[in-house]
């Protein structure tokens, strides 16, 4: 009886399909003593060993999953470095899981650290040090976890890693914070950085269309950037009027200028923001045409207010050309022009926009100078039905055809 299943879907297929717990953990370790290294091989025996961690994980066998991380060494130099990081995170992440096992954790990380430091892993070296630092800080060791951190964070710096940089930082600071080094703690994470880290935290949800974050981190750049009288308070306010523009809580822009807080910022900034404001709760393009042209250096020349604003006034446009065209089933063009008192020439590329994105049925008849809007043809519920009964019989066909040649095979 062989000691292995080969590393194929098959024998994965059969650890899911297993009885129990310690069956699928048992076919799983024989599909990884599998002596194959072909790539098809390997990529099963990846996925062999993500299912292995999870089933060790839930069954919290924590000295398992120990054990797996020493075994998988020679597995290790068959695959990228990038996938041995993440397997070997991903088992420690596993083991951290487990109720009771920072002893272990902190055992298991020196021994990687080992490890790695001899096979020249030096990425995956770096993050398994830090998240040691964070078990032995967990252990209260503060002083191991110091010593660890202060030469790892000279090392990071040089290779410029920001993102590993600032996760040490933060552990730094907390470490600083449990030994009551006050003076120390607060060089990490200055406010003037915390407010930037805030400011920039905000643009980034803000382009991501989560406008209700993004008020919240401007908030608190405003509230650092304030405290200490530094300018940028003011374009933090700016933006958190742009994000309630956004949400459509235009009517809140007012209030929050005539706060306390915002009367000490009063300028052509939060005036370009009331404008905007004034111009969105009345939906009103000249309005928002007439705030853009008053304001240029605020809302256009800011690239962050000026990438939103053009999204919002095309939204805008939109909405007030479908209210207007509703009733007519033939209009000119220069009449809807006047009625939206915009120019003929953007109004006529905006309607051939919007029929091409299909927000309404029509076309532009160029000649006389006429939109020509289509009445509303509702797809009837056979043609799908139809499309789908075929593709389910052309997969039957393909089905049937793979059986027969294998039959005559």
């Amino acid at each position: 009886m062989t000691s292995f299943l080969p590393a194929t879907t098959e024998s994965l297929d059969l650890a899911v399909d297993a009885k129990d717990p310690s069956e699928s953990i048992s076919i799983l370790y024989q599909v990884l003593d599998y002596p194959s290294s072909s790539p098809d091989a390997l990529r099963m025996k990846e996925q062999a060993i993500t299912n292995l961690t999870e089933h060790l994980r839930e069954q919290n066998r924590a000295e398992d999953l120990h054990s797996l991380l020493t075994q998988l060494r020679p597995f290790f130099s068959l695959i990228p470095k990038a996938k041995t990081a993440k397997i070997v995170r991903g088992i420690i992440d596993s083991v951290a899981k487990i109720p009771g096992t920072t002893d272990l954790q902190i055992t298991l990380c020196k021994e990687m650290v080992q490890w790695t430091r001899a096979e020249k892993h030096t990425f995956l070296r770096q993050r398994v040090e830090a998240r040691l630092a964070a078990f032995l800080m967990e252990s209260k060791e503060y002083s191991e976890a110091l010593t660890l951190l202060s030469s790892l964070v000279k090392e990071v710096r040089r290779l410029d890693d920001k993102l590993l940089l600032v996760d040490i930082d933060l552990l730094e600071s907390k470490l600083h914070f449990s030994l009551r080094n006050l003076p120390k703690l607060l060089i990490y994470v200055p406010p003037a950085q915390q407010g930037s880290i805030d400011l920039q935290s905000g643009i980034l949800h803000a382009e991501e269309k989560d406008s209700k974050t993004a008020y919240s981190y401007f908030f608190e750049a405003f509230e650092s950037f304030n405290a200490l009288d530094d300018p940028k308070a003011v374009f933090s306010q700016k933006y958190m009027l742009l994000c309630k523009i956004m949400v459509s809580q235009a009517d809140d822009v007012a209030g929050i200028i005539s706060s306390k807080a915002g009367l000490q910022y009063l300028g052509p900034d939060l005036d370009a923001m009331k404008a905007v404001a004034d111009a969105h709760s009345k939906r009103s393009l000249k309005l928002f045409e007439i705030a853009l042209r008053d304001f240029k250096a605020q809302l256009e020349e800011d690239p962050i207010v000026h990438r939103h604003l053009s999204s919002m006034y095309d939204t805008l446009m939109e909405q007030n050309l479908c209210r207007l065209i509703e009733p007519f089933a033939r209009v000119e063009i220069a009449h809807i022009a006047e009625l939206i008192e915009l120019p003929v020439d953007p109004v006529e590329r905006k309607l051939s926009q919007m029929i091409l994105d299909k927000l309404f049925a029509g076309t532009l008849d160029q000649g006389a100078g006429c939109l020509v809007i289509f009445d509303d043809s509702k797809t009837d519920a056979i043609y799908p039905a139809t499309l789908e009964t075929i593709s389910n019989i052309g997969k039957v066909v393909d089905s049937l055809f793979v059986r027969s040649a294998k039959i005559v095979a």
